[in-house]
């Protein structure tokens, strides 16, 4: 990890087509500007992870599998 100190107005290109800009600095936050091309997809990580799980729990689940979770649920 590249780690990189910037004070409010200085900017950092990422492979020469990313910039990013750091617009504000206050105690507990920083605020980011980032001009890229329309090609790349900017998210926040919080909210790709979020996706991921709602892929993940939204797939099907093997018929077998839900009729052995259900026998041990009714057997408590």
């Amino acid at each position: 990890m590249l780690v990189l100190r910037r004070r409010a107005g200085d900017s950092l290109l990422i492979g020469g087509e990313i910039e990013i800009e750091i617009l504000e600095i206050t105690p507990t936050r920083v605020k980011l500007g980032i001009l890229a091309p329309d090609s790349v997809t900017i998210l926040r990580k919080e909210v790709y992870l979020t996706r991921e799980q709602n892929v993940t729990a939204a797939k099907k689940v093997d018929a077998g599998a839900v009729s052995w979770l259900t026998g041990k649920l009714a057997k408590h």
